[in-house]
């Protein structure tokens, strides 16, 4: 079921205008989030234009000490939608021991911000990615080799710039995680392998083509256990389909990278192979959900359409395309404004349930509307996040 806003809305007569004020309906049987929190280093930096960032790979923790408001946003926008699970895009692993997630939780979510209730994840996964892990390769065709953070298997300053993490208040299944982290893009079957169009000649060098990973961040199944039952957390976070060149290798990756999740979900999965040389996808009896910012819309934006398009057709995957009336406003002129998730205005935030497992009860973006009060929330940049929660209830068949 989709619904307007932020569902169950009330409508209050203000000035001779029907406008809508949104709440949060009631705590379903399993609500799933995902939500690009912009938690990474170069949100706490000054801009300064034509100069590259003086990055050290501390500054989400030096942030989260300082007992800093925008982080206070985010927690709160977390508390005010309390999922059982979700996913944060954008948040920095800063070394192996996962301390600013540890106290993200514990500084953060677990104490009350704005009025509301602390919430508790006690179970949390925050793997190796492959953003700012450095490669041997001019991988930019820039003529230096190693130097960029383009040249690294995913764009970072740091090895865990721009990570993933993922909160539940249901036990995940540690010894069961599969990760994808160093899968390689040339062992997808009919992989976008980018060509320059002037000179008709791969991008990449052959050994670097060899070399190269598919996974920007990293692709993760989680295995959740739900009262009984075993969820299966499908997580990416694919790189923007931008800041390349003619021969588009942002935009054909990000097409592979989303459809590495239509093959695992599929019979076409035998090629594939985790970090632990296991091979194969899931079993068709398996429920799933596919979490995460996919950098891609189907109706916007500059992705290849067919890689986002796929997966959302997708027999097994169903789709709530969750609405707010906030977003509708935001780009009034753009009539896919409703399901967008970014304040730039386009849908590249998804929860996406396997339709044989789950009933949709509710979904939403939260997006407060300027006559609200949680409007300070998003109200710009610096709030909390250029990205919107996104959120989905569900019941499991």
């Amino acid at each position: 079921m989709k619904n307007v806003s932020l569902l169950f809305s009330t409508f209050v007569l203000l000035s001779g205008v029907v406008m809508a004020k949104e709440t949060i309906p009631a705590h379903p049987q399993l609500r799933v989030a995902t939500f690009n929190v912009s938690m990474e280093a170069l949100n706490y930096l000054p801009y300064v234009r034509g100069k590259a960032p003086n990055v050290k790979g501390n500054e989400l923790s030096l942030a989260l000490n300082e007992n800093n408001q925008q982080i206070k946003n985010i927690a709160e926008i977390i508390q005010r939608i309390n999922p059982d699970i979700i996913l944060l895009n954008e948040f920095d692993r800063e070394d192996d021991s996962q301390q600013s997630l540890k106290l993200f939780l514990s500084q953060y979510l677990s104490k009350g911000q704005g009025k509301q209730q602390g919430i508790d994840f006690p179970y949390f996964y925050q793997g190796a990615v492959n953003t700012g892990v450095p490669t041997k390769f001019d991988l930019n065709n820039d003529g230096s080799s190693g130097k960029s953070p383009s040249d690294n298997y995913g764009f970072g300053y740091f090895p865990g710039h721009f990570g993933m993490a993922l909160l539940s208040k249901y036990p995940i299944d540690m010894k069961k995680i599969r990760t994808f982290q160093k899968f390689k893009w040339n062992d997808m079957p009919n992989a976008l392998k980018p060509f320059d169009p002037e000179t008709k000649k791969p991008w990449f060098s052959d050994e670097a083509w060899r070399d190269m990973r598919l996974s920007s961040k990293s692709h993760w199944d989680i295995p959740v256990n739900v009262n009984g039952k075993t969820i299966h957390i499908l997580a990416s976070h694919p790189t923007p389909p931008v800041f390349d060149g003619p021969e588009d290798r942002n935009g054909k990756r990000n097409h592979d990278e989303i459809r590495f999740w239509h093959d695992y979900i599929s019979n076409t999965a035998s090629y594939i192979y985790d970090d632990n040389g296991n091979k194969d996808g899931l079993n068709n009896d398996q429920a799933f959900i596919i979490l995460g910012d996919q950098n891609a819309s189907s109706v916007d934006g500059d992705a290849m359409v067919s890689g986002i398009t796929s997966l959302l057709t997708h027999e097994k995957v169903q789709d709530a395309k969750p609405e707010s009336l906030a977003g509708k406003m935001h780009k009034i002129d753009n009539p896919n404004a409703k399901n967008h998730t970014a304040h730039w205005g386009m849908r590249a935030d998804y929860v996406l349930p396997s339709r044989q497992h789950f009933k949709i009860t509710n979904s939403a973006v939260f997006w407060p509307q300027t006559t609200e009060e949680t409007y300070r929330l998003v109200k710009d940049r610096a709030a909390s996040s250029d990205h919107r929660l996104v959120w989905v209830d569900l019941e499991l068949k």
